[in-house]
C-alpha cells in the first residue's frame, strides 16, 4: 500500500481493520518510541521487548503520554499522534485517545478515558465508578460495597508482581480491600491458600469451611 496515491477517505477510512496490530491491540500503526528512538506495536511490545535485554541497567518501560510520532501500517507514513492519517486517510484506530496516544480497533472492550486514572479503561464507562481513595475505577457494583484501602490498585500483584494499576489483565479486590490480578487470585486459592498476601486476612468467607472443620473434629 506504501506509495500508492490517495484513496478517498469515504472509502479508505475502515480499510485493513483488525488486519493489523499485535498479540496486545488490533490497530493500523505503530507507534515510535521516544526513548529509544525504535518502531514498535504498541507500549506492551515495547517494554516486553526492552525489559528483556541482557543488561538490566537498559530495562525501562515507555510512558504512554510521551509518544510524538505513529507510522500508518497501511501506508508506512510517519506522522504525529492522530486518529486518521495524514496520507492514506484510514482510521489508524477505531478508538483512539489522543492524551494516552492510544490507538484501538477493537471496540467491543468498551474503551474510555477515565481523567481521574489518567489512563484509558475497558469495560464501557457506565459500568465503572472511579474510587477517589483506592485511587482507580471500579466496577458499579462495588460502590459504597468495598472497603478502600488508599492507592490499593497503585501497587504490584503480590503473587506475580506486575503492577496493577495499568495492567491489562482483570483485577479482583479481597474482602480487605487490597487487590491482586483475578488469574492470580484464581491459582492461590486452587492451592488452599485463603489468605491475603499482604495483610494475611481471610480472602473468602471461611465460615461453613470453618464449620465442616468443626464437624470433623
Amino acid at each position: 500500500m506504501a506509495g500508492d496515491s490517495v484513496i478517498s477517505p469515504q472509502r479508505s477510512k475502515d480499510f485493513g481493520k483488525h488486519e493489523h496490530g499485535c498479540d496486545h491491540y488490533k490497530r493500523r500503526c505503530k507507534i515510535l518510541a521516544p526513548c529509544c528512538n525504535k518502531i514498535f506495536p504498541c507500549r506492551h511490545c515495547h517494554n516486553e521487548t526492552s525489559n528483556s535485554l541482557s543488561n538490566p541497567k537498559d530495562h525501562h518501560d515507555l510512558v504512554r503520554q510521551d509518544v510524538k510520532q505513529v507510522i500508518c501500517s497501511i501506508c508506512n507514513t510517519q506522522q504525529e499522534v492522530t486518529q486518521v492519517c495524514s496520507h492514506c486517510g484510514v482510521n489508524m484506530g477505531e478508538y483512539f485517545c489522543d492524551i494516552c496516544k492510544f490507538y484501538d480497533d477493537d471496540i467491543t472492550k468498551g474503551q474510555f478515558h477515565c481523567n481521574d486514572c489518567g489512563i484509558c479503561r475497558v469495560g464501557g464507562r457506565d459500568k465503572f465508578f472511579h474510587c477517589e481513595k483506592c485511587g482507580s475505577c471500579y466496577t458499579v457494583d462495588l460502590r459504597d460495597n468495598h472497603f478502600c484501602v488508599e492507592n490499593s490498585m497503585k501497587s504490584y500483584c503480590p503473587i506475580c508482581f506486575e503492577y496493577l494499576f495499568d495492567s491489562v489483565k482483570s483485577t479482583r479486590i479481597m474482602k480487605c480491600g487490597h487487590t491482586m490480578h483475578m488469574e492470580c487470585f484464581s491459582q492461590m486459592t486452587m492451592q488452599n491458600h485463603y489468605r491475603c498476601p499482604i495483610c494475611c486476612k481471610a480472602v473468602l468467607d471461611m465460615s461453613a469451611f470453618w464449620e465442616d472443620l468443626d464437624m470433623d473434629v
